[in-house]
């Protein structure tokens, strides 16, 4: 190899050309899909274990991210090395079990022996690959053949726009069983507990403070003051006497009422009907409304539509969790 001045208009020309070539391809794969897409979906429904996504090379990275994918939208899925399943893995490839392997040639010698251990144990196998008399195709019991399309680079050698279409369609699959389970935001939040989108799923009562802090209609400034600067929220609820929720007192409130503040009670300086928000509402839903009413604060009620006030969700604590 050799250096030379980089032009950078040949450099997006090519980076136009891999981009259009492969969204070429994704268009034919979709137009390609027939009544065999159903029967791997099918398949993998009828199934009493897991998907075992398996692949050799690039194949083999697109099967861990399908692996993944199916894993956490619902449908149970490993990846098993094929040159590791020679050595032992094999006793992972069990009964019950579905097996979706890729192979673009449809002939990667480190995939017999898993092909052989799903025909032997009559462990369903679907097969992906882009010629239909390849073994894999004809050994598969439900195939799926990938349309011709070339790779995006010039050689037409380095697996570029058969890697995409299999990650794409392994996406399909994926989204086509998490549809039919109608598998939902609440349940994706069970499998992604952390990182920013555990996070953005996270529930208010994921993040409020229990036992919020509040007073009585009657109660003196003097002692609402104290509960405000005790418990470091800011805020404090007014309850009647029967502890419903009625009214909040913020430093706004506080600012409005500074001439003969300590002679007032809390149920003079509030205001009345705050806005609040249910335990089981996302947490973004609150920042949003807090962003939104430019508050800080919001008190949970349980029900939702009732005054009967369960905690406190800040926005510090929204923040803190890596929602904004």
């Amino acid at each position: 190899m050799t250096s030379s001045t980089i032009d950078a208009t040949d450099l997006l020309k090519t980076a136009r050309r891999v981009i259009r070539r492969e969204s070429e391809a994704l268009t034919l794969l979709a137009d390609s899909l027939d009544a065999a897409f159903s029967a791997a979906v099918q398949t993998i429904l009828q199934a009493n274990g897991r998907v075992i996504v398996s692949g050799m090379g690039k194949s083999g990275h697109i099967a861990r991210k399908i692996a993944a994918t199916l894993a956490s939208t619902g449908t149970p899925a490993q990846f098993v090395h094929p040159a590791e399943a020679s050595h032992g893995d094999l006793g992972m490839v069990m009964r019950g079990d579905v097996a979706l392997v890729l192979s673009n040639s449809g002939e990667t010698p480190e995939l017999s022996d898993i092909i052989a251990h799903t025909r032997r144990f009559d462990i369903p196998l679907i097969g992906v690959a882009s010629r239909a008399d390849s073994t894999l195709l004809r050994q598969a019991d439900v195939a799926l053949l990938l349309p011709p399309a070339p790779e995006a680079c010039e050689t037409g050698i380095v697996p570029t726009t058969s890697t995409t279409m299999t990650l794409a369609l392994g996406d399909a699959i994926a989204v086509a069983l998490m549809e039919h389970r109608q598998f939902t935001p609440e349940h994706f939040r069970l499998f992604h507990p952390g990182g920013k989108l555990g996070a953005r799923l996270s529930k208010v009562r994921d993040l409020m403070h229990g036992d919020p802090p509040t007073v009585t209609h009657d109660t003196s400034m003097g002692e609402a003051l104290i509960l405000m600067s005790g418990r470091g929220f800011g805020v404090v609820g007014v309850t009647d006497g029967d502890g419903y929720l009625q009214g909040i007192i913020t430093d706004g409130d506080l600012r409005r009422h500074l001439d003969g503040l300590m002679d007032l009670t809390a149920g003079d300086v509030m205001t009345a009907a705050p806005r609040t928000i249910g335990p089981d509402a996302l947490a973004e839903t609150a920042v949003r409304i807090m962003n939104e009413k430019k508050i800080t604060c919001l008190f949970v009620t349980d029900p939702p539509d009732s005054t009967t006030a369960v905690g406190l969700l800040h926005i510090h604590d929204c923040l803190r969790a890596g929602i904004a």
